[in-house]
């Protein structure tokens, strides 16, 4: 691998990250249409939450079905997603990848706040268009949750 290549593959994977912090960003400012732009129109969102089992709880398969899936963030008071490692494997103009995050969740009833923590791992599919990277699958898996 020549200087170039080395320098567009540390691009490529400098954006991949941006891509996977911008989500988490976008959800914990409620831009549900800023997250649905980080996907392709024929995207596949699936949710795991007992990833064990192998079915999915929650399946979306185009960008415009996802808007609700993001807008249901604002039955929650306050979130923080902090994302954890992440691998990445580029394959030319395709990627894929595994991110980890730790989601926190608030809500406010009756004065009393309650807190919910989710271990979740993503499993990517990445996609390069017009020179922008864009999630072309987005499996989200809850590990555990913890309420508080």
């Amino acid at each position: 691998m020549n200087i170039e290549q080395k320098i567009i593959e540390a691009e490529d994977r400098l954006a991949i990250r941006e891509l996977v912090d911008r989500y988490a960003y976008c959800a914990d400012t409620r831009d549900a249409q800023g997250q649905m732009d980080l996907f392709t129109e024929d995207t596949n969102f699936e949710v795991y939450y007992d990833p064990k089992s192998g079915v999915p709880s929650q399946v979306v398969s185009s960008k415009s079905e996802l808007f609700p899936v993001f807008d249901n963030l604002n039955s929650y008071d306050a979130t923080m997603h902090f994302n954890g490692q992440s691998t990445v494997k580029l394959n030319g103009e395709n990627a894929t990848g595994i991110a980890y995050c730790m989601a926190h969740h608030l809500t406010l009833e009756d004065g009393q706040q309650k807190f919910m923590v989710a271990a979740i791992r993503y499993e990517d599919k990445f996609v390069k268009e017009d020179g922008k990277w864009l999630f072309a699958e987005r499996k989200l898996l809850v590990d555990w949750i913890e309420n508080r």
